[in-house]
Formats: structure tokens, sequence, C-alpha cells
């Protein structure tokens, strides 16, 4: 029987309330009287409830309430069994009985039981019904849960917080569930005697196989939104060992209606960083956006279109999607509203190489804030490339900066890179360079602010090192890595794009806003941990760093003056300007060599002008 199933018997329950309304006036008359003797007799005499004069009463209780339980259809399923519905009703029948047989007692002769026992009786013959109910409730669910344990997967789940308890309510609640709750693990220790949903707390995080073993746990569950990379590592590592599937509950940003056994799913790379909280003020992120048009370049790529889908929730007046891949844009709208109209005003191909094109867009839409996320950013392409790299990150950055300013932008964030800090490579010259060109239209302004946001990589972006993983693995190995040592700082996409927008409200004008990324990953221990996770036995194969790659990447520059902002996880650093009138034009660059050149040298002369950067970098070539 389930609980939907739990519609009394009549019969069985007339019986049982008939027995309950004699033992609860024979309970408060002998509270009254202060003994539970019984006389024998009628009327009330001797110190003892008359025996006969508690049937009649009874018996008038009966009859009167089972008359009352048929006008309310207590006994025939107007209310699941032991629920709150039918606690008021009960409370109603009970109280007018109560009255009925003290009007009958009083009005008899020769007084049955004492004058205030009918009403003494009424909470106590409340509170046995409700009891038998409730068991009845009770067994009745417990038989119901032992049947669809043994149909379903037996879930040991991490955290016996909200989350953890939640997730187990609905795995109970719901008749369609394949999982079931036997246990909690929580290293809280004040959770070490919690039971909820029938499932105890039975260890800690370090304890998973023995008390796998000891609930004889089919999977288990990860239900927390805060864990570090070394918990979620050491989860799985023990689970793998005893061939325990590991699934995991999306991070809350994701959740739409609560937690719910439907939201489980299999580890993500992303889950492989752990969880940490990301506070952002949206009140100031929201008088940022709402009612204002944004644009964002580069829509269509990885931080782009996460721009554009967390943007697009501050209800802005008006949000522009700008890239030169139409494939992209096509995908990005999919993605947001399931409409795909690439012919929507809001939705612009254009190529930020193309300053004259640029300037029409912005003359049309004329917006207030930019986002510029446009750029070419794979390391090792670029290395060959090094014109195109200075053609967009560098021109293209200028075009779009030229445009805002021509046409009053409010606030210019420009996206830069952790290879922008110490560049050693054609990506970081690029980005550095960019960096002094937003700098320098900060100081020339005159109004608004320009700033750039410099953070790591973002895990499971296009180009990504786990994209790479995961298909070395899907092939059968081996994964290849360059070297044992070699680490890098990454975030999820959702958590960057966070606080991009908290670091475009916090920053100054002119500055670089370095967001915290946490301890930087050993890319050889990520390697394993998707390999542990896919179950196979794959080799790791290391190679050795290509050019333009470093073991390690900073986020801060040797003589960076780094200081605090208003976010805890934004820091703001000085950048020198750079002066477009000081770069070499493309036409005066002819071969690879030069750019990189023309690169090298600006990006080495803000490094020496960091101690004094409200100066321009005077370059010539």
């Amino acid at each position: 029987m389930t609980v939907r199933e739990l519609q009394p018997a009549s019969f069985a329950f007339a019986v049982v309330d008939a027995l309950v309304w004699f033992g609860g006036l024979w309970i408060a008359s002998g509270l009254r009287l202060e003994t539970p003797a019984l006389s024998s007799g009628v009327s009330l005499g001797g110190g003892a409830t008359p025996f006969l004069g508690l049937l009649v009463c009874a018996g008038v209780a009966v009859l009167a309430y089972t008359v009352l339980a048929r006008l309310m259809r207590l006994h025939q399923g107007r209310h699941l069994v032991g629920s709150f519905d039918e606690v008021m009703p009960l409370a109603v029948g009970v109280a007018v009985v109560a009255v009925v047989v003290t009007v009958v007692n009083l009005a008899v002769p020769a007084q049955m039981l004492p004058r205030t026992a009918p009403l003494i009786a009424a909470p106590i013959v409340l509170v046995l019904a409700g009891m038998v109910r409730y068991l009845v409730r009770l067994a009745a669910i417990r038989e119901a849960r032992r049947l669809h344990i043994d149909r379903t997967r037996r879930a040991l789940i991490v955290g016996a917080g909200d989350i953890g308890r939640s997730l187990a309510d609905s795995m109970r609640r719901d008749p369609s569930s394949v999982w079931a709750p036997v246990a909690f693990l929580d290293d809280d220790p004040r959770k070490r005697n919690l039971h909820h949903a029938d499932a105890p707390v039975v260890g800690t995080t370090e304890q998973i196989v023995p008390a796998a073993t000891s609930v004889r746990a089919d999977v288990l569950v990860i239900a927390t939104s805060i864990i570090s990379a070394d918990t979620i590592g050491s989860l799985t590592a023990q689970a793998a060992a005893i061939g325990l599937p590991v699934t995991i509950v999306p991070p809350l940003g994701e959740l739409i209606d609560g937690v719910r056994h439907t939201d489980l799913r299999e580890i993500q790379p992303q889950d492989l960083l752990g969880r940490r909280p990301v506070a952002t003020d949206l009140s100031t992120i929201s008088d940022m956006l709402v009612g204002k048009t944004v644009l964002v370049t580069g829509a269509g790529g990885s931080i782009g279109s996460e721009l554009c889908r967390q943007i697009s929730t501050f209800g802005p007046r008006e949000l522009v999607m700008l890239d030169r891949d139409e494939s992209a844009l096509h995908a990005l709208l999919l993605s947001m509203d399931g409409t795909a109209d690439l012919g929507n005003e809001n939705m612009e191909l254009a190529d930020i190489r193309d300053a004259e094109r640029l300037d029409a867009v912005f003359a049309r839409h004329r917006p207030d804030v930019v986002f510029h996320a446009a750029a070419l950013k794979h390391v090792n392409m670029l290395e060959r490339a090094p014109d195109e790299a200075f053609k967009t990150n560098v021109l293209g950055t200028h075009n779009v900066l030229e445009a805002a300013h021509r046409h009053g932008v409010e606030r210019f964030v420009n996206i830069s890179t952790d290879k922008a800090a110490d560049p050693h490579n054609v990506l970081g010259l690029s980005k550095r360079v960019a960096e002094g060109l937003t700098a320098q239209k900060a100081r020339t302004a005159g109004s608004g602010s320009w700033v750039s946001v410099r953070f790591g990589n973002v895990l499971g972006t296009r180009g990504s090192v786990i994209h790479t993983f995961i298909a070395q693995i899907e092939r059968g190995g081996p994964v290849t890595v360059t070297d044992p040592e070699v680490t890098r700082f990454f975030m999820t996409v959702s958590e960057a794009v966070q606080l991009v927008l908290q670091a475009a409200v916090v920053g100054d004008s002119g500055k670089a806003l370095v967001l915290d990324m946490g301890d930087p990953v050993r890319i050889s221990h990520l390697a394993q941990q998707l390999i542990e996770a896919s179950g196979r036995d794959i080799q790791i194969e290391y190679t050795e760093l290509r050019p333009g790659e470093k073991l390690h990447e900073v986020l801060f520059a040797p003589r960076e003056n780094s200081a605090a902002t208003a976010h805890p996880l934004v820091t703001g650093v000085p950048v020198t300007p750079v002066d477009m009138h000081d770069l070499p034009q493309p036409h005066d660059l002819h071969q690879a060599a030069q750019f990189m050149d023309a690169m090298t040298l600006v990006c080495g002369s803000m490094s020496a002008s960091t101690s004094a950067p409200s100066a321009p970098v005077p370059v010539r070539l």
C-alpha cells in the first residue's frame, strides 16, 4: 500500500474509534476521581467509575461519533489516513461528541460519570485516534519504502545539509523515483546522529568504502553546493576503487525549482574543480544592466555566449550579440530561447577587424555597455600566426574601443587573459597590448569606465584541454600531457562570467581587474581524474612544452602593484596606457616576425613603465 492508497477501512476504523472513546472516557473519569477503579452499576458513587455507566456513555459517544463521522465521511475516504487534512474534521467531530455526552450525562437522573469527564476525554480521544492513524500511516509508508528500495538503486548521499535532505525527500516522495536514500555521509560532527527520511548519517567522506559496503549502496550521490576539488577527487577515487558509480547534484544556479532526484547527473569535467561560493552583488550588477542597451562582441564564443545568457536575466533594454561566425550565433540563439531567427535586429554578423562595419553597428544600436570578448585565443596556433593575433586582438580591440567612444558608451569591459600578466607567447603579448589600449582610452575619453578583466583558463570551453583529454580517452588513449609538473588556473565558465559582471561594477577605469582563480591545477592530476571517471585503463604520455607554453602561469606581472577592490575575489592592477599612434600599421609590417617584434617591444615598454602607468608607452620600430 502506498501513501496515495491510505484510504480508511470504514468498519475497522469505526471499531477502533469506539474503543478509543471507551478508553478516553475511562481515563478521563479516572483522572477526575483520582483512581482507575471500576464499580458495578450505572450511577456514580463510591469513588469509582461505574462500569455500566461508562458503557452507556461510551455507547452514546460511539453512536453520535459514528453518525457525525458518516456525515463528514471520515470513514469513507474523505482524507488520507494520518494526513494533516484529517486532523481538523477529526477534532471537530470529537469536540461535538464530547458536548453531546456531557449533555446526556447531566440530563439523566442518576449521573453516570463526573460532570467534566467527557470534556476531559475529548483531547485524550483526539490524541489516541490521531496516534492510531499515524501508526497506520507509518506502517504503510515503511512497507512502501521497503518495496521501493527492492526495485530501486540504493543511494549513499554525500552531504546531509539542506540539499542532501531535500534530495532524499524527493527520492522518497516520488513514486516514479529510481533512487532510494539509504544513508548519508557528512563531515560535520554535529550531524553524526542525524536521521532523515529513514536514512542515518553513517560516517564521513573518508569512510566511503565501509559505509557503502554496510548499507549495500548501488550509487554514490554528491549533494552539496560547496566542495573542494580535493574532496571531489577523493570521493571519485574511493568510489572507483569499489566500482561504485558516482552522480552529482548540479550547481544551484542550474536548478529551476529546488533539488529533485531528476536533476542528478554523472560527474562532468567542471565538477572536478570543486565548488566554492561566489557571492555577487546582484543589485549593483542590475543597476549596470537593467534597461540598458548592452553589446557583446564574440557573442558566439564560450565566454561571450555565457555573458549573453547571464546578461539577459537582468532585463536589458536590448542585448546586441555580435560575432563573425553565423553558426555560432545560430547555436547561441537556440541555447537561449529555443529559436534561431538570425534575422532579429539584435543579431549582428560583423568582424571586429572591419572598423567601418563596427561603426555602423554601434551607430544603429548606440549601446550603453560593451563587453568585448571577441579574440583569437589558441596559444599554439597563434605562435605560428602572430600577424593574425595582431590584426584581431590588437587592431580589432582598437576598432571596438574607437566605435564605443564615438557613440557614447558608458562602460567598456575588455576580456583579457592571465597570459597577459607576464607575456611569453603571442596570445599574451597581443592581449597585453589590448589592455594598454583600453587603459589609454580611459585616459583620453574623458568619461565612462574602461576596464580589462584578466582571468585564466575556462573549463570546458572550445579548445580547452578538457575536450582534448576526453577525445583521447574516447579513442582509447593515450592521454598526452606536456609535462608532469605543468599547472594552469581554471574556472568554470559560469563562475568566470559572474565575476566578470561583478568586476565591471567595482573596477576603476583604466585598470585591469584580476579574478581570483583559486589554486592552480596540476594538469596531470586533472587528466588522471578524467581517466578514472571514464572507468578505462588508459596511460598518460608526457611530451614536452611547446613554443609559447610555460610550466606555470601567473596572474600578476612581477612589478605590478595590486590593490583590493570592493569584492574579495577581484583585484585591481594599474595598466600602462598604449597609444595606437605609437604602434606600427599593418601595412608597414610584412612578415610574422615583424608583428611579433612589434608586440614584444610594446609589452617590454609597458613593463618598464609600470611604476608610472599614467604615461602612454612611446614605441618606435
